[in-house]
């Protein structure tokens, strides 16, 4: 990969967190801009904008940060455990999915519905699978459990922040970011290295060659 296309990846995915930070906003407080509507103060508005604006371009950075991080882990992984990788990615996986479940739950106290945790949990995994399932189709099957540890295990750990604070508004605003941030990258990053569709390349090849043998 090319500087010019790491600068690019950098911006586009800085702006994607902006953009998706701040229109999650809309729906998760919608009361920090309605206060400002009525009367209409046009100074005060900008300010939460740029709020929320800057909130979704922290989520950026971190999942950004996130995503060079499970590179690097992925290739260690890789060289560490070799053919175990993938079951060792599969225990991580299911061990921060049980996580998800049982600490948030842990420090509600009571407060809210075991059922609500366990239903986040299944909708990161539910979600997770959908966009493995996409890169492993779009470059190879064995893509799929690097790309669901991302989905997953990368993104539970980015937001670990947003778990801390005080109710659910600001976890809200800093997950859907994140997800959309690291499946963004996790999408093009084959796309700007060249490597896609290195099988399908391969089977198009052998095909070639056994039609050119029987011509």
């Amino acid at each position: 990969m090319t500087s010019r296309k790491l600068v690019g990846l950098f911006v586009k995915t800085l702006l994607l967190g902006g953009i998706v930070g701040l229109i999650t906003s809309f729906f998760i407080k919608p009361a920090s801009y309605a206060v400002n509507l009525s009367p209409f103060d046009a100074f005060e508005l900008l300010g939460v904008i740029l709020f929320f604006l800057v909130m979704g371009f922290l989520s950026s950075v971190i999942s950004q940060a996130g995503f060079f991080a499970y590179l690097f882990v992925n290739q260690f992984g890789l060289s560490l455990f070799r053919s175990f990788w993938p079951t060792v990615q599969t225990l991580l996986i299911a061990f921060v999915v049980f996580d998800l479940v049982y600490f948030p739950y842990s420090e509600a106290s009571g407060d809210v519905s075991l059922g609500w945790f366990i239903l986040m949990a299944a909708a990161i995994l539910g979600y997770g699978w959908v966009i493995s399932e996409i890169k492993a189709r779009e470059t190879k099957r064995r893509a799929f459990i690097p790309a669901l540890f991302l989905m997953v295990v990368m993104t539970t750990v980015e937001w670990v922040p947003g778990l801390r604070t005080t109710g659910t508004d600001y976890a809200w605003l800093m997950i859907i970011p994140l997800l959309a941030c690291n499946t963004y990258q996790l999408l093009i990053l084959h796309r700007l290295t060249g490597s896609g569709n290195a099988d399908n390349g391969a089977k198009t090849n052998t095909k070639v060659k056994t039609n050119q043998s029987k011509a």
